[in-house]
């Protein structure tokens, strides 16, 4: 009986030994077959382009942003409360035109004050020229006296010009862009009154590639196509800068007429430079940066696997962008799909590009 027993046992044993490895090894498959589908289902999806050589016309756009001609800000030149406002923003002013006044009881005092300080200077010297033609005041006493004169002489030139800078005058003609102060207000030498802005011209404002700055010269013609009229008009280089500034841009300001006050500073507008044409130029379009084009990032496939890579760009020719380095014709970019993308990501390319991986 304890024989029997003992082999029931063992029997048993055996039994939960076997199903303990079928569920092990059914596990295991399982793990293999979710590890799989995870895998399938990290890829993500994206378009990519081919980096090739393309023949490039020469042309290219900049965008850029209006600044008025001349900006500035009229101010007081002495310290005061504000009496009068005479214009208002928007109203179009002369250069020498009076824009505000400010109270001038102190400066009227000062005026006066001074002027009866000469006076009594003027009448002191008269008595010591008197008395040291007799001997009644020494030579030193004397000129003592023609030195208070000069004295209270400077000051009153002194209240005179203050009392003119009562009137505050604009520096330049053009329209008031903003109003600073109000009537009553208190302000110091120097507070600006009112902002005047010329928008008479217009300087167009962009930022060169290195690749293309050097083709660039003062005077050269360029059209440029307001964002908010779409109609071309005819501007002139007036500045290239002489230094980049810092990422290989040069900043250049091309001048247009605008005596019809047909713009407004702050606008945005396309410049675009006919440049002689190039062969062989290796680009890629504008939708295959990571963020902006000034970021220089792109995402590169290579074995079904995204890789973010960083070139170095040249001229933008608006649609298609140069690639001085970083990239070599035959690659391929992404060019949709990369707001799920990060460094290193399986990718499944789903246009005809993928034929090519």
């Amino acid at each position: 009986m304890k024989k029997k027993t003992i082999i029931t046992i063992v029997a048993l044993v055996g039994i939960a030994v076997v199903f303990f490895l079928i569920l092990q090894n059914n596990k295991t498959n399982n793990e293999e077959e979710l590890s799989i589908v995870a895998r399938e289902n990290t890829e993500v999806a994206v378009n990519t382009t081919v980096v090739q050589s393309e023949k490039i016309d020469g042309m290219f756009t900049v965008n850029g942003t209006f600044r008025p001609d001349t900006r500035a800000q009229i101010s007081a030149e002495m310290g005061g409360q504000i009496a009068t406002i005479h214009v208002k923003e928007g109203d179009e002013v002369k250069k020498g035109q009076v824009v505000a006044k400010l109270t001038g009881d102190k400066t009227n005092v000062n005026l006066v004050n001074a002027k009866a300080t000469l006076d009594n200077a003027i009448s002191n010297l008269n008595r010591y020229e008197a008395a040291f033609k007799t001997g009644g005041v020494t030579e030193t006493q004397l000129d003592q006296a023609r030195l208070q004169v000069e004295n209270a002489r400077a000051q009153h030139q002194s209240a005179q010009l203050n009392f003119g800078d009562t009137n505050v005058k604009s520096k330049i003609s053009g329209i008031v862009n903003e109003k600073m102060v109000e009537v009553g207000m208190i302000v110091a030498p120097g507070n600006p009154i009112v902002e005047v802005v010329d928008i008479s011209s217009l300087d167009l404002k962009v930022e060169v590639d290195e690749a293309l700055v050097s083709q660039l010269k003062v005077n050269d013609s360029v059209q440029i196509v307001p964002s908010v009229t779409k109609d071309t008009i005819t501007g002139s280089i007036t500045f290239i800068a002489p230094a980049s500034n810092g990422a290989l841009k040069f900043p250049v300001e091309i001048t247009v007429d605008n005596s019809e006050n047909t713009l407004r500073a702050g606008m945005y507008a396309t410049a675009i430079f006919n440049q002689k044409g190039q062969n062989d130029v290796l680009v890629i379009p504008r939708e295959a940066f990571v963020g902006s084009v000034n970021d220089n990032q792109v995402f590169i496939v290579r074995d079904k696997t995204a890789y973010l890579t960083k070139i170095r760009t040249g001229i933008n020719y608006g649609g298609k962008v140069q690639v001085i380095d970083g990239l070599s014709e035959g690659d391929v970019v992404v060019t949709s799909g990369q707001i799920n993308l990060t460094d290193a990501t399986a990718v499944e390319v789903i246009n005809e590009t993928s034929d090519k991986q």
